[in-house]
């Protein structure tokens, strides 16, 4: 592909009135800047709203599983109608994606929706993602679109990844927005507002902790208001709301996968040696983990944390949780290969 791939996320509270209607005026803005960004880059679009515009049929609604899952299928036709409605002035075609977890945990089925992003790019159509609510398993759901952006990013070899919220960017401790942010270490942590709007499920904070993912994967990230007067386009230049330096990164394709897209279902606790071990590129072994944290099987991707309890890494696992345990004194046993480590 010639074009650079750019990852946009929109929040509910962004593009709904409070009301929980679709914002048309928003959507027509929107798709305006996207239509002009288009001829540069291949876009992605994840877009919330589904949920938030579907509710309002749903009687005395109160935010329930089942009431969630109906709203999103009400809301999901109405919110695709209205993006269809205005990117047929730019004649721009969409389509839709609904994504679940396991479509990244399964490193065939992420590769397949790939090939159908790339086909329908080839032909002028910008497909618009979001999660499959209906039938999406709670424990296998995606924590928020932050995440599915930020895996779509990461996996696909985005350049930049902008999240789009209802406020203009990272406010400091007296409410003004901070242009650039080289690191997010705890101190920018503490920043973020812990509340999320009446229609979201993330905020500032789940922002922040995927902005980290994908700034340490290399990408470049910007997290603005969308209604800022062409906000869109002034956050691809820089020109407006927060954006987080990116990290020099070479990690392979498959790598980028791993530390992102893959289902993690255990943890280990590593001493400081092997910690530093994994820095310098060396192989897991069994001599170097205090504890087992969650317990996991071969073959199964795992967290690696130190002893303040920071994850260090992600790892796919060549043998059981058990089998570590049951040879913690064998000096050589090999946990994870350096191959299938990566340090984040």
């Amino acid at each position: 592909m010639t074009k650079s791939i750019l990852v946009l996320k929109l929040g509910s509270a962004s593009i709904t009135t409070r009301a929980g209607e679709i914002d048309e005026a928003i959507i027509s803005d929107i798709t305006r800047q996207v239509a002009e960004l288009a001829t540069n880059y291949h876009i992605i679009l994840v877009s919330s709203g589904a949920v938030a515009a579907g509710k309002r049929f749903i009687k005395n609604y109160k935010g329930k599983i089942s009431e969630r899952k109906a709203a999103a299928s009400i809301g999901n036709p109405l919110l695709l109608g209205t993006y269809s409605k205005y990117f047929q002035s730019y004649g721009i075609s969409i389509a839709q994606s609904l994504c679940e977890r396991q479509h990244f945990s399964n490193r065939a089925q992420f590769l397949q929706l790939k090939e159908t992003y790339e086909e329908l790019w080839k032909n002028g159509v910008i497909p618009i993602a979001n999660e499959n609510d209906v039938v999406s398993n709670l424990e296998l759901k995606f924590s928020d679109n932050d995440e599915l952006a930020t895996l779509l990013g990461v996996g696909f070899g985005a350049s930049m990844i902008l999240l789009g919220t209802s406020v203009p960017g990272v406010l400091d401790k007296d409410g003004i927005v901070i242009d650039k942010i080289d690191s997010i270490n705890n101190d920018v942590f503490s920043l973020a507002n812990k509340s999320t709007s009446e229609v979201g499920l993330g905020g500032m904070s789940s922002k922040l902790t995927f902005a980290h993912l994908a700034s340490t994967m290399g990408i470049r990230v910007a997290i603005f208001g969308v209604r800022t007067p062409d906000g869109i386009l002034k956050a691809v230049k820089g020109e407006t709301g927060t954006a987080c330096t990116p990290k020099d990164c070479s990690i392979s394709a498959r790598n980028k996968w791993l530390a992102s897209g893959s289902l993690v279902t255990g943890r280990v606790m590593a001493d400081e040696g092997a910690c530093s071990a994994l820095r310098k590129r060396k192989s897991l072994l069994a001599v170097g983990i205090k504890t087992i944290v969650a317990d996991f099987a071969g073959g199964e991707i795992f967290e690696i944390i130190d002893e303040q309890d920071h994850i260090v890494a992600v790892a796919r696992a060549k043998v059981s949780s058990y089998t570590i345990t049951e040879n913690l004194k064998q000096h050589n046993l090999e946990i994870a290969n350096a191959s299938d480590i990566v340090v984040l």
